[in-house]
């Protein structure tokens, strides 16, 4: 068989798949089905289907979705939060394939559907979903293709906006309730985080940085405006002045020879890839890590970087508070 033909029945399995999952949707979407009598609240008791706000426009999605692929690490944290097991997942750089702070059982039997960055579109059409939860930044160039299997979801980004991100997620899956639960719960343990750390004084006087050993790339001096800017912010740390200078708020770039850029009171520090390629084996034992001040003190923490920075929901915060707390408290 040549490559033409091998190709011309690719896309030929592949626009069946996605035909099947369109006439699925056709069936079970229509928002006149069902009585017309009106439910106390004015709307249709029979209907099927509700109206999401997206960063794409409005989408309409079905009232009570029942099979959920996710497409993200954010998007996985926030089905699991709001109690949905989905039915199908992108893979993360783990053992399992998915992030490991995950509570047990809560992600077994998900299908992996593919890399985060290539999501395979017949995996996902097989599985016939609902409802499809991403994000523009990761999939903007898919929306088209994605919708044609199911309603899809996307928010404009992902990281710095996820909480407001968690509520089109809880929308979209008609979980305010259990939405509500984990934002109140998120707020009780922050407290409690700053009360441990010796009230909102004490802890706005400890200033900590977040460093993140990046394999093909530079070292990386975190800002305040991403997931973990905002954890540290809710907790009422500090942050140095070296934050100020990230580039639009999210980070800034380093070489080796300027890591001691990164020191004040605490250090978080985590690695993505292979640490020598990484240069956290070259750094983490230099002379310059080795006099930085929150080094020579004990308070430099390696972290889990699937946690801290790949997690992106409430399920990770509550995982990272805990571990922050105890770094914070010894």
């Amino acid at each position: 068989m040549n490559s033409s033909t091998a190709s011309r029945r690719r896309n030929l399995a592949l626009a069946a798949a996605l035909a099947g999952a369109l006439t699925l949707t056709a069936c079970g979407s229509g928002s006149d089905a069902g009585s017309d009598a009106k439910d106390k609240g004015g709307e249709k008791a029979g209907a099927q289907t509700r109206v999401v706000k997206t960063a794409m426009g409005d989408v309409k999605v079905p009232a009570e979705p029942k099979r959920v692929v996710v497409l993200d690490t954010a998007e996985l944290d926030s089905v699991i939060t709001l109690g949905v097991k989905p039915v199908g997942a992108t893979r993360t750089d783990t053992a399992s394939g998915f992030p490991a702070h995950l509570p047990a059982g809560t992600v077994e039997g998900v299908k992996i559907v593919g890399e985060m960055p290539e999501p395979n579109l017949e995996t996902i059409a097989a599985l016939k979903p609902d409802l499809i939860l991403t994000n523009k930044v990761r999939h903007a160039d898919k929306y088209e293709q994605l919708k044609a299997i199911a309603a899809t979801v996307m928010t404009e980004s992902t990281g710095l906006p996820w909480k407001e991100n968690f509520l089109v997620h809880a929308d979209a899956l008609n979980k305010k309730d259990e939405a509500q639960k984990a934002i109140d719960g998120y707020k009780k343990q922050t407290a409690a985080v700053t009360e441990a750390l010796g009230g909102k004084e004490k802890a706005a006087a400890t200033k900590v940085n977040l460093v993140r050993f990046v394999e093909g790339a530079d070292i990386r001096i975190y800002g305040k405006e991403n997931y973990l800017g905002t954890l540290f912010s809710d907790v009422g740390l500090g942050r140095p002045a070296i934050t100020d200078k990230a580039e639009d708020g999210f980070m800034l770039n380093v070489s080796p020879e300027k890591i001691d850029l990164a020191d004040t009171d605490v250090i978080f520090h985590s690695t993505i890839g292979d640490p020598k390629k990484a240069k956290a084996t070259q750094v983490l034992g230099g002379p310059l890590w080795k006099n930085m001040d929150a080094v020579k003190k004990g308070r430099a923490f390696q972290i889990k970087d699937e946690l801290w920075i790949q997690g992106i929901g409430y399920t990770a915060a509550g995982k990272i508070l805990v571990e922050m707390q105890n770094a914070l408290t010894k």
